[in-house]
């Protein structure tokens, strides 16, 4: 029978609902219901292209012996990380104090009013490597639990109050300048390496895209010939490895170099962040170099998250799990994407398969498990013919959709959707891509209809074109509003730079608290143990840092000094933090390249797409906003009292709405936006 979580809208919480554990989802009668049986909460939280929260689920939450003991001992919530990201945080927070480490599956022990007292990620049926196994961690907090009640209270209520106490230093110290960016750019500078083209020294690595933001940015504006060579060596070597999916575009979720050979090997799973995020990035890497890869890898990763995460109603779903079936009957990492020379050559044929294992670097040893191999280009992509490329590519990709595809996390996620927005509005708007344009207009019209209620409240989350109920958090504000910002840009529609109004001004009541400080959970929100509040970005923006470039980028749209002081009081954090930890700031660190150039505020009184509109969204100035429509119009206060010379279509460069000569010349205002 399906328990309790049969009728959620998370594809998580749904790979649950047949267990035999009696699954709570998070809510104030799961917490009831322990305290009336007097046991302790078990609260498991991960997220569906997890693979160890797989492995966990099949080993233990799956077993009737382990299952029956949860159901008799604990009242068993599960939580999916990615629709409620303050529970997760919460936790996490106490995880990795107690600790010193985190991750998911994330397995916490608490009292029925939510105060944590046993913390742990992934424990095995068995005992190994010096873990406890599951049940042994079942049964020592049990007995704890039956036989040291006052032991765990005092331990609960410690943690606790040292959680609560926490004080986060927001940076009241003024806006971030010349010398913390330069300070930024250094550390950067020393993690590079530029014989390989990655960051630091470590065995995993992360794609950095906000990182290469912050480099292009600062390039942009002060002509660091150094910030560009580490952008351009970091996409390049990202869109060389196997961390690129060299046969269906898009981007997995880090490489390991796990291997004596040195070779980079996956983690499958395809996150919608990530590819909005390095979509726009090897976008904005073309607008400012001109680079024929940057902007295949663009397209590409663009056309893939459209063929592959896009849902019926116009969205776009989280993730493709990094499992799937490897037509053995077994359920394996990666084996849609990996390869053996046996399978080149039985979709190509002999030559052809010969090109593509050393094009690809497939080998008979195989660069990744079992003798199989992750492509990647071994080779310079100008030491191939280019028409062979593309056939191979083709049969290739031809063969593998005859494999059994990966799990898709259907859920639809505000934020990330709000990235993927203004990506694709960007990169259609480039490459003269209608399409993508039209597909991010369907994803807002999404958010809009399904996620904003008639107070532009935000829901997090929705499946199926159901909301899931989950209040939205301030990451979910701050990248939906970024990405009606560029939607606004794009099709010279004012209703989404409306939008972004709504939003912002929901920041302002709900969100920000004393000295310019925010918070991730809005004031009226569910109160848990500690309110979430975390300024520095991860695998995505911060909710901080977000809104910060949101609400910049509005004042700039419209003038409104409220937006702008919120801005400038955001940013202070990341005078504190920017110098010292870069990568986890780089956000930030892109914001604060707008706030010293300006941002410029660009009219275009003239046709939207026309020569001078798009010559505007091409322009590399940081951040920079653009409107294009008729003069006069409501919708765009910068176009207001913007005539044109001679009746020619004419652009505005302004600062602080001090405003450069008009011109009707699109070379000219190519040069004054930092233009090719």
């Amino acid at each position: 029978m399906a328990n309790r979580l049969a009728h959620a809208t998370s594809p998580y919480l749904l790979q649950h609902a047949d267990n035999p554990v009696d699954w709570w989802q998070w809510e104030p009668a799961a917490f009831e219901e322990a305290r009336r049986r007097d046991v302790p909460v078990f609260l498991s939280v991960g997220y569906s292209s997890c693979h160890w929260c797989h492995v966990l689920a099949h080993e233990s939450f799956e077993d009737e012996a382990t299952a029956a003991y949860m159901n008799e001992h604990f009242v068993s919530v599960k939580v999916d990380r990615e629709e409620r990201p303050d529970v997760d945080a919460v936790y996490m927070e106490a995880v990795q104090a107690a600790t010193g480490q985190g991750g998911w599956p994330m397995s916490v022990f608490m009292t029925p009013d939510g105060e944590p007292f046993y913390f742990g990620t992934y424990f095995p049926p068995e005992p190994r490597h010096g873990m406890p196994s599951f049940r042994q961690v079942l049964e020592g907090v049990h007995d704890a639990w039956a036989g040291r009640r006052a032991e765990v209270g005092e331990v609960a209520e410690k943690i606790t109050r040292d959680l609560a106490g926490r004080q986060l230093d927001h940076g009241t110290g003024g806006l971030p300048g010349e010398s913390e960016l330069a300070r930024a750019l250094l550390g950067i500078s020393r993690e590079y390496d530029p014989e390989s083209g990655w960051l630091g020294a470590g065995d995993t690595r992360f794609p950095p895209s906000m990182t290469i933001e912050f480099l292009l940015r600062h390039h942009a504006r002060t002509e660091s010939e150094g910030a560009l060579e580490m952008a351009e060596g970091l996409c390049g070597a990202m869109a060389r490895s196997s961390l690129f999916d060299q046969l269906g575009g898009g981007f997995h979720r880090y490489v390991l170099r796990q291997r004596p050979d040195g070779a980079l090997v996956p983690h499958f799973e395809k996150m919608l962040y990530d590819n909005a995020l390095l979509c726009r990035v090897y976008a904005h890497l073309w607008r400012a170099t001109g680079s024929e890869s940057a902007r295949r890898v663009a397209l590409e990763t663009a056309d893939f998250m459209v063929r592959e995460l896009r849902t019926a109603e116009g969205g776009f779903a989280s993730a493709l799990d990094a499992d799937s079936e490897d037509g053995g009957g077994r359920h394996v990492e990666g084996a849609y994407y990996v390869w053996t020379p046996g399978q080149l050559r039985e979709a190509l044929g002999e030559e052809d398969a010969a090109f593509a294992a050393e094009y690809f670097g497939v080998t008979e040893e195989g660069t990744f498990e079992e003798g199989t191999s992750v492509l990647q280009l071994a080779r310079a992509d100008a030491g191939a013919d280019p028409d062979r490329v593309a056939r191979v590519r083709a049969g290739l990709l031809a063969a593998r959709e005859l494999r059994p595809r990966p799990g898709r996390d259907d859920k639809v996620v505000a934020a990330w959707n709000g990235l993927a927005i203004a990506a694709l509005a960007e990169t259609g708007a480039y490459f003269d891509r209608p399409d993508l344009v039209e597909r991010a207009t369907e994803a807002a019209d999404l958010l809009v209809r399904v996620h904003m209620g008639d107070v532009a409240r935000l829901d997090r989350a929705s499946k199926d074109g159901r909301a899931g109920g989950h209040a939205g958090v301030l990451e979910d504000y701050g990248d939906v509003a970024e990405g009606f910002l560029a939607l606004a840009a794009v099709t010279g529609e004012g209703v989404w730079l409306e939008f972004a109004g709504f939003l912002l001004d929901i920041v302002l009541q709900h969100f920000t608290g004393e000295g310019g400080q925010l918070y991730d959970t809005a004031d009226d929100a569910e109160r848990l143990i500690r309110r979430p509040q975390d300024p520095t970005d991860n695998a995505t923006p911060a909710g901080w840092t977000a809104a910060a470039g949101a609400l910049l980028s509005y004042a700039a749209h419209t003038g409104s000094e409220a937006h702008r002081t919120a801005a400038e009081g955001a940013l202070g954090v990341v005078k504190e933090l920017g110098p010292r930890v870069p990568r986890f700031t780089s956000w930030g660190l892109a914001v604060a390249e707008a706030l010293l150039d300006g941002p410029r505020e660009v009219a275009v009184a003239g046709p939207v797409g026309g020569e001078l509109h798009r010559t505007a969204l091409l322009g590399t100035a940081p951040g920079a906003v653009v409107a294009a429509g008729e003069t006069g119009g409501a919708e765009f206060p910068l176009l207001a009292d913007r005539p044109t010379v001679g009746g020619a279509p004419t652009a505005y460069v302004c600062r602080h709405f001090v405003c450069e000569a008009p011109t009707t010349d699109a070379g000219e205002l190519a040069r004054s936006l930092g233009g090719r």
